[in-house]
């Protein structure tokens, strides 16, 4: 709404619109009357409300309501068509990308297989990106430009003051200074890169275990360990994009993450608490066993437990959130018995007595957060009517 006045019947206008539109997304279809009975919109208002949404191109209708005495009533809804949105997530072993209408329905997807440590695949990054949006793209009729938001989530963080990725070593593609650029450039549009793990906790604010909670921490359990830290609804960052980065975090029995992290490009050192509670290294606790038999095991359990609690006991002693909720294959493999392990474990190690919960997102959580990451970006733009 740049160059407007605030109050002038224009850009009360288009906070009406902005309320009508973001209801339309939350709830789905709804009658002209319902929507001037959430918004406090008299009738006459709303009318012309939904009149201009539809001119615009942002609404439709689409059947109407029974059930009701009098005159069926007409239901609106945003108009799919209205944009479109790119969501990727990048790991070890790939890219998994998919391509969602403004209403989050995803109508197409695509996997590019590629090991990130492959010599071949590091100096193909930008053109990995390329490939799997346009495969997510195929077959629904849309070119990059028709994208009003591509969201890229990755291990680590783009530092703010350097634009290059830090925290991720072994994603030895992802190291250039000029990445954002050029994944830009191949895709056609302004890309934003975050966290994987901020992107998990954004999904669990929209439709995980954290929708009814402001202060949260999500705990990333899996081939890396890591933390979002949300307060107050919001993610914190850190000076750097570092802030929840808690697999290098010293904890006793651990040996010292140190080395090979000046540029953030060379090998990751270890040591931290991931080196006692990643995938790798309960597997080696339990003799190299599959991650879901090591943690039937009782024994074992029971450590990854104890270590699970001292780790997450010094994280809640800082930040005092309301939950914790744990995330990641580690997490989904020892279910509720690893849990209620950690939850006895964490008693008497920090004053604060957090819920503690496992991750119920179907599917996969970074893929969910970008896409929500994405959507609620475009939606800015898109339903901006000033």
């Amino acid at each position: 709404m740049a160059g407007t006045t605030p109050g002038t019947p224009r850009v009360l206008r288009a906070m009406n619109d902005r309320a009508a539109l973001d209801l339309l997304a939350a709830q789905g279809p709804l009658t002209r009357t319902r929507i001037g009975e959430l918004t406090g919109l008299s009738k006459p208002t709303a009318s012309q409300l939904l009149a201009r949404l539809e001119d615009a191109g942002l609404v439709r209708s689409t059947g109407s309501q029974s059930g009701r005495p009098g005159p069926r009533a007409v239901l609106y809804e945003i108009d799919p068509a209205a944009g479109h949105v790119a969501a990727l997530a990048v790991g070890h072993t790939g890219i998994d990308a998919v391509v969602a209408d403004i209403t989050g329905t995803v109508i197409g997807s695509c996997r590019v297989d590629a090991e990130a440590v492959a010599e071949d695949v590091r100096h193909r990054t930008a053109q990995l990106v390329a490939e799997a949006v346009d495969g997510a793209l195929r077959g629904t009729g849309l070119g990059h430009d028709d994208l009003d938001g591509v969201v890229i989530g990755t291990p680590g963080a783009i530092d703010p003051h350097t634009g290059r990725l830090r925290y991720a070593p072994h994603l030895p593609g992802w190291h250039s200074r000029t990445l954002v650029a050029d994944l830009a450039e191949v895709v056609g549009r302004p890309v934003v890169i975050e966290n994987d793990v901020n992107l998990a906790a954004v999904a669990e604010q929209y439709e995980g275990a954290a929708q009814d909670h402001d202060h949260f921490v999500l705990a990333w359990l899996d081939e890396g360990v890591g933390a979002a830290i949300v307060l107050n609804g919001s993610l914190l960052r850190g000076a750097t994009g570092g802030a929840g980065e808690i697999g290098y975090m010293p904890l006793p029995g651990a040996p010292l993450a140190r080395g090979g992290e000046r540029d953030w490009a060379g090998p990751d050192a270890g040591g931290g608490f991931q080196s006692l509670v990643s995938r790798p290294a309960i597997r080696a606790l339990a003799g190299g066993r599959p991650l879901s038999e090591a943690l039937a095991d009782e024994a074992v359990r029971a450590e990854v437990a104890r270590r699970l609690a001292t780790g997450l006991a010094a994280v809640v002693a800082v930040v005092d959130p309301e939950l914790v909720v744990l995330s990641g294959r580690v997490a989904q493999a020892g279910g509720e018995a690893l849990r209620t392990l950690v939850e006895t474990e964490l008693t008497g190690l920090a004053l604060p007595r957090p819920l503690l919960r496992i991750s119920d997102i179907e599917g996969n959580p970074i893929l969910t957060g970008a896409l929500r990451t994405a959507l609620a970006q475009a939606r800015d733009s898109v339903f901006d009517t000033v």
